[in-house]
């Protein structure tokens, strides 16, 4: 397909202007001198048509979850309902100023109040901020509430725990809230090595951040001993809720001792995730780590809601006004159309698909782990190395049949996660779905031992196909000079480019 700019014919347009009323008057006066450059910009000469095929052709290049089965690992890429974001689009919510008087916004003060105490009944715990815009915003945020809290304690802890199973973001959210990271290593189960974690776990250490079910897709069964481990020695115990939908209903992480609880928005609780978004990662605490919530937070006198400031131990505003809004009020939606009895179908419908894709495709594709998953199972592509093959080509090749790839090569650590592929069937997928999906991975599996160049070449039948990752990483297309100039340098023809 070409660009824009190679469908430019010199003198056509798709629009006309009105004549200039104000020749009086520079340009160069009505704009700041660093913007306004004396060049002439090469714009692309089409007509409407032309621009509205182009774009119309682009997007049907897209590929969502209002396409198929997006089987990201540890991301619950799963189907939103339209109804809540017809709901969020709803004038009262889209035009509310967050600089409007409280008396003009009670009604989405009071959505705010009664999230946060949904939040607190599914996950056990006593208040939550709605603030963090993401999820590593969230980890950052409460991040910050531990350091802050042991600050207020005099205690000058400098290290945090975090698993080699964790959700990925989870050492760059410590390190940036002043923690020297320490890894925890797994076990031969794939969980926490129990005598490792007792041996780092001390009085200079602030907590441990654990993702549960871990990115491994397993539930840590010794969480108990987890818990008294850290507690014991003073710490305090985070939980990454980026796999919390393997739990909804099941479990509370509030009550297995943990003290921040951390959701994510647009994965568990069904609002758009990726390009769709914006996400929200908001954070729950415990009674005694309320003082140290970021400011404000929304509160009920019994007549009225109000944004109130948490007081002094605080640790500040980490986002401007009410943070992304429109996903509060989707979650709440949601929430509120599942009940208590959908939320726990949910996590059981994950559960269950994700073992039953690991069940169907062990044979082909040898486990990380052989034993029961939560709502996300980790196959690996290891065997095919023989080969030649690889867990990348296997991904491409699942493109070639209009099927997007799963995770690859996440998690990673030897021996056990290697050459792995993480697949997250959410409930929103039905036994068919999943059923192409898995005879799909194994027609590639027999490929891979009868004709293995195939895919080491795909995937053959889409817009842009086998790239050079490390070209695009160094030398990436920003212009269509980038474009010209490479397209010189490398002697591609136009079918090898093929944007």
């Amino acid at each position: 397909m070409k660009l824009i700019f190679e469908k430019s014919v010199t003198g056509r347009d798709g629009y006309s202007l009105p004549a200039d009323l104000f020749d009086d008057v520079s340009i160069k006066d009505c704009i700041p001198d660093y913007a306004a450059i004396d060049a002439k910009k090469i714009l692309s000469e089409v007509s409407e048509v032309d621009v509205v095929r182009h774009f119309t052709k682009l997007s049907k290049f897209n590929y969502g979850v209002d396409d198929g089965l997006y089987p990201l690992g540890s991301c619950t890429m799963k189907y939103n309902p339209k109804a809540s974001e017809k709901l969020a689009a709803l004038d009262n919510f889209v035009y509310a100023h967050p600089l409007a008087p409280e008396e003009t916004v009670q009604g989405c003060l009071e959505i705010m109040y009664e999230l946060d105490k949904l939040f607190c009944e599914i996950t056990g715990v006593d208040q939550y901020t709605m603030a963090p815009a993401a999820g590593a915003h969230g980890e950052l945020t409460g991040n910050l509430i531990m350091r802050k809290y042991f600050v207020d304690h005099s205690e000058k802890r400098q290290k945090m725990l975090v698993p080699d199973s964790a959700h990925g973001t989870n050492p760059a959210s410590a390190a940036m809230s002043g923690f020297k990271m320490v890894e925890v290593k797994s076990n031969e189960e794939g969980t926490v090595d129990i005598k490792q974690l007792g041996e780092l776990m001390d009085e200079d250490t602030a907590g441990l951040m654990l993702t549960e079910p871990n990115t491994v897709g397993l539930y840590d069964d010794r969480i108990q001993d987890i818990e008294k481990i850290v507690h014991g020695k003073g710490g305090l115990l985070y939980y990454d809720g980026a796999n919390l939908n393997a739990s909804l209903g099941i479990i509370r992480p509030g009550d297995a001792g943990f003290d921040i609880v951390h959701l994510n928005l647009h994965k568990t609780f069904s609002t758009p995730h990726g390009g769709g978004g914006p996400g929200a990662g908001v954070i729950g605490v415990k009674k005694f780590l309320i003082p140290y919530l970021p400011t404000p937070i929304v509160t009920f006198d019994g007549k009225k809601y109000h944004l109130s400031d948490v007081g002094e131990k605080s640790i500040g505003m980490v986002r401007a006004f009410w943070a992304n809004f429109a996903v509060l009020v989707k979650t709440y939606a949601w929430i509120l159309s599942m009940g208590p009895d959908g939320l726990c179908d949910v996590s059981e419908a994950s559960v269950i698909n994700a073992n039953y894709v690991l069940a169907k495709l062990k044979e082909y594709y040898r486990p990380a782990y052989d034993r029961y998953c939560g709502h996300e199972c980790v196959i690996t592509g290891r065997d095919y190395k023989k080969y030649g093959v690889k867990t990348l080509d296997i991904a491409k090749r699942l493109m070639d049949y209009g099927i997007h790839p799963p995770t690859i090569y996440f998690p990673h650590f030897e021996p056990y996660a290697e050459e792995t592929m993480m697949i997250e069937p959410p409930e929103s997928e039905s036994k068919e779905v999943l059923d192409e999906f898995i005879d799909t991975m194994i027609k590639i599996s027999n490929e891979a031992k009868m004709n293995p160049e195939l895919l080491k070449s795909a995937p053959h039948n889409t817009p842009i196909r086998r790239t050079d990752d490390v070209l695009a990483a160094r030398r990436p297309i920003l212009t269509y000079d980038d474009e010209l100039k490479l397209k010189d340098e490398l002697q591609y023809r136009d079918e090898d480019i093929n944007f």
